[in-house]
């Protein structure tokens, strides 16, 4: 049985709960990423190893480590077996804070040298070989896979977080006193066409989202407040809270069909609000502690909660445990 995309509802998830656990991490996952196309994962973590799973199997396919340079944030590009991710250490040294790497042979296929310190903020463009990174060094950086080089370059307030739209044609970053600006992709060294304000929240955005349909934003701040902005016109349609955390910001996620947003929270259950409803619709034990990421696949009806321990969530038709031929071979519901 398997439920379209279209027909989720209060219900389907409402019933989400663990289908597979992976707890041989060796510290604290940093990030995760979903293919667009293809039913693949990709996590990064403290114990300097990347990660790729087959999402439809809950399999791990491949482990690399990467001690030299770490693992920090990571995002797949468009080919399903090629990822980018940030470094951690040696930053001064080397300048390498960006790596194109192929999990296919454990290459670095090319190094990205620019940033002054950590990357914060990571994502592919949906359309061509670009890529956006922001760093905690106030500069967010335009590059291309094919050329070494910086492409463009922008200097903020504060920590910047940076989203493409699913069209590629708009990306956003967010700074500093809750402001978004809003830039053409084609055209961003014109500088932003459109800057909004999240009002009364002094905390910094940790977080930037674009709903598929782009229509909407989702915002998550350092203190666990997570907005929801009209992406026109930079109207807050609704905003949730979860329970901060003293030393991890969580992460929130929508549903591909932006009905729904799911968080983590500061007291280690997990939450889903309806977006249209402006109600919370479920609350759960994450079984894992505070999470540090949280995202919703784009194709399926599953979600990736990850701790130190990196866990699956499916629709549990059964009001019961998962069965155990969903559950990936070194795993444990």
């Amino acid at each position: 049985m398997t439920i379209s995309l279209t027909e989720l509802n209060d219900d389907t998830v409402r019933n989400m709960a663990v289908g597979a656990v992976f707890s041989d991490f060796g510290g604290k996952i940093n990030s995760v990423d979903f293919h667009r196309t293809e039913d693949l994962l990709i996590t990064a973590s403290e114990d300097d190893s990347v990660r790729l799973y087959d999402i439809a199997n809950a399999t791990l396919l491949k482990t690399t480590y990467h001690k030299k340079h770490g693992a920090d944030r990571v995002c797949f590009t468009h080919h399903p077996s090629s990822v980018i991710c940030s470094s951690i250490y040696n930053l001064d040294a080397t300048g390498e804070s960006l790596r194109y790497l192929s999990m296919y042979d454990n290459r670095c296929l090319r190094y990205f040298k620019g940033h002054k310190d950590r990357v914060i903020s990571l994502c592919m463009s949906p359309i061509n070989d670009s890529f956006m990174s922001g760093s905690i060094d106030h500069s967010v950086r335009i590059w291309d896979l094919r050329v070494n080089a910086c492409q463009g370059i922008l200097h903020l307030r504060g920590r910047p977080s940076v989203a493409y739209d699913q069209q590629g044609l708009v990306f956003a970053v967010a700074m500093e006193g809750g402001a978004i600006k809003l830039f053409d992709s084609r055209s961003y060294d014109k500088g932003p066409f459109d800057t909004f304000f999240v009002g009364g929240d002094t905390a910094e955005v940790s977080d930037i989202k674009f709903s598929n349909d782009g229509k909407s934003m989702l915002l998550t701040t350092t203190n666990n407040n997570i907005y929801v902005l009209d992406a026109y016109g930079g109207e807050k349609r609704c905003g949730f809270s979860s329970e901060p955390s003293s030393n991890v910001v969580t992460e929130a996620t929508f549903t591909p069909d932006g009905q729904y947003v799911v968080s983590g929270s500061g007291d280690g259950n997990l939450h889903a609000w309806s977006i249209s409803k402006r109600n919370e619709v479920a609350c759960w034990n994450s079984h894992i502690g505070v999470t540090t990421c949280l995202k919703w696949a784009p194709r399926r009806v599953m979600f990736v909660a990850a701790s130190s321990i990196l866990t699956f969530w499916i629709p549990n038709y059964s009001k019961s445990s998962v069965e155990a031929d969903n559950v990936g071979p070194d795993a444990g519901v």
